[in-house]
């Protein structure tokens, strides 16, 4: 594990571990059945209540192992059913949520039960898996996706296409993280836990990786892999590398600029910084 992620204590009843350690564990110590316990932990993702991961005041990612760990039980728990949503049939372990106060849902918009989505948060047709937590006022475009446990902060805008990958096991791997008021451009692929930081902006077609080399633009300098900074913002690009079969080019990202405090809130000011370096027409 890096040095930026720490495993976070839970709320969720210690219980959950036993039955972990323990696959042939079929109640809890009160007598409640291992069903009961995990769709209890389970119910406390899905109202909010507890959540898989969480930026610090330090910056630190911190991660609830056991809440992950309740994920992976309801799997192994949890029975085959069939559900309906209108005209459409469903064969599956975990069921879809069934609470979005103060969401707008557009139709086609599917989530799963065991992720969060905050009040004044807007889904357009897309997907958010189990574990995922989506903060208030942001938005879901079109055909994008959060991941497994995924974690998208308040103000996001998540552009039509965008994959933000899951990351389930093992419990204590850091999940994706994208911060309050960042702008992830369509088409974007962010996954295997990378990290995009407050206010940064991601161009079109950026690919992000734990191992993906992050480099300033103007200076050369390589930011910590796998994490855009915060305000930055950043494109898609490539490096030429040497292997014993010749010179290939492999992706990176690129950071143009870091925007000031005040352009945070500014979307345009990525289509000014695009075009002043002849990214966009």
């Amino acid at each position: 594990m890096s040095t930026s992620a720490r495993i976070l204590d839970s709320v969720i009843d210690p219980v959950i571990d036993t039955l972990w350690e323990n696959p042939d564990v079929s109640e809890g110590p009160d007598g409640r059945s291992a069903y009961d316990l995990v769709v209890e932990a389970v119910n406390l993702l899905d109202t909010g209540k507890a959540r898989v991961a969480h930026v610090t005041d330090t910056g630190d990612v911190v991660v609830d192992e056991r809440a992950k760990r309740a994920i992976l039980l309801a799997f192994r728990v949890l029975q085959m059913v069939e559900s309906a949503a209108g005209d459409f049939r469903y064969h599956d372990r975990v069921p879809l949520k069934t609470s979005f106060d103060g969401v707008r849902v557009v139709p086609g918009a599917i989530v799963r039960w065991g992720a969060y989505v905050e009040p004044g948060a807007v889904l357009m047709p897309s997907y958010t898996n189990i574990g995922g937590y989506v903060g208030a006022g942001t938005l879901v475009d079109t055909w994008a996706t959060v991941g497994s446990c995924a974690q998208i902060g308040r103000r996001v805008h998540l552009s039509g296409g965008v994959g933000i990958g899951g990351v389930l096991e093992p419990p204590n791997a850091k999940p994706v993280v994208v911060e309050d008021d960042a702008f992830i451009g369509s088409r974007c692929m962010v996954v295997e836990g990378a990290r995009v930081r407050r206010g940064a902006k991601l161009g079109a077609g950026a690919i992000l990786t734990a191992s993906t080399h992050v480099f300033d633009a103007n200076t050369g300098e390589e930011y910590p892999r796998g994490e855009i900074p915060e305000r930055a913002v950043a494109v898609g690009s490539s490096r030429v590398k040497s292997f014993p079969g010749g010179d290939y080019a492999m992706p990176c990202v690129l950071v143009l600029r870091i925007l000031a405090e005040g352009e945070i809130h500014d979307k345009l000011a990525l289509n000014d910084v695009l075009r002043e370096h002849g990214v966009a027409p």
